[in-house]
Formats: structure tokens, sequence, C-alpha cells
């Protein structure tokens, strides 16, 4: 088993807790891991990435060679197509639709979902939404990582068990939220992939 997954986003929507609730579930799984991160401007709503390279044998660089990466996992769509380069031809992007429009020339809303239908592996929802549904809209970046859950090749439940340790200090409430969140994208997935 080997995964070289691209997280991608902007500062301040959760792309860090994405890599720590697959970490800490392909350790769970007795998995290897490696990681790299550039959080670049975060702070003022720049472009946070991270490189993460799971497999069941052990792994030299964290670094994901252009045109190797299995899977784009996107919170923003923009950040989404800025690595295509980086994915195998076999590959699959998972991107929130709701931009995050913070430069002036943002592109063409219409055009870059265009770019991103013409992907043969792709699911694109629109996570802030249904976070929102779920009342609480700090979960998109949860949604997400649930709509890459059927890719990942690591067991749903050691997911909700990385949910649970990284949240326990919020409280039940927080963890429970999440884990719905987790759900509602996983289900997204599921049934886009089917249709």
């Amino acid at each position: 088993m080997k995964k070289d997954i691209i997280l991608a986003g902007v500062g301040g929507q959760g792309i860090i807790t994405i890599a720590a609730a697959i970490g800490f579930a392909a350790i769970e799984a007795g998995l290897h891991l490696k990681q790299s991160e550039v959080h670049g401007m975060s702070q003022r709503g720049g472009e946070v990435s991270s490189h993460l390279r799971i497999s069941d044998k052990e792994i030299a660089s964290d670094l994901i060679p252009f045109g190797k990466a299995d899977m784009i996992i996107s919170v923003e769509p923009m950040e989404a197509l800025r690595y295509l380069p980086n994915l195998s031809p076999e590959g699959w992007v998972i991107t929130n639709t709701k931009p995050f429009i913070n430069i002036p020339n943002y592109p063409d809303y219409e055009a870059l979902m265009s770019e991103i239908k013409k992907l043969h592996h792709h699911v694109a929802l629109d996570a802030d939404e249904m976070a929102h549904e779920l009342k609480s809209p700090r979960s998109a970046n949860i949604v997400i990582l649930g709509a890459a859950t059927p890719f990942l090749d690591i067991d749903i439940l050691k997911l909700e068990n990385a949910i649970r340790t990284i949240f326990r200090s919020k409280g039940d409430n927080v963890i429970e939220t999440n884990l719905k969140a987790l759900h509602a994208g996983k289900e997204f997935a599921d049934r886009e992939v089917v249709a």
C-alpha cells in the first residue's frame, strides 16, 4: 500500500488538521509516514500545502515528485489546480467548490470549475455549505477529509479515532460534530463515485 497525497488550501482553512488526522490514522494502521509542510503566508490567507506520503514500506523522501501524487485534497478550488502537475494520470482530486477569494486577480470561477470537471477522477463538493448545514462552519476541512476517505485505503474507524484524539480538548460536542462532518463528506463521495 502506498499513497502520495498533496493537501492544499489557504491559511486558516484547516489543512494541517487534515494532515494530522490522516497521519494519526496511518500510524494507528501501522503504516509508515513522511510529511512536509509549506505554510507560506498562512496567517495572511496565503497558500498552505503539505506533502503526505503513506506506505506499508519505508519511505525515503517526504516530497512527492511531479506526476506521482495519488491524490490532491484541497479546501480551495484554485489551490487544487495549482498542484495538477503533481498528480499522476490515475490520481484523484478532492476539492471544495467554494472559492476563497483573497487576491484581486482570482480566476473566473466558471473557468476554474470547468478545469476541475475535465479531470477524469475528481470529487467536487461545497464543503462550506455542508458544514454550515451541520451548524459547524469551521468543519469544512473535515467534510473534505470525509470525501477523500474512499480513496485513502485507511479504515474510517481509524480516521474517527484520529478526530477524537485531535479534538479531545475541545469537548464531546466538537468531536461529534466533526465525526458527522467526516461521514457527510464520505457519503457525498460514495454517491458521486457510484453515479
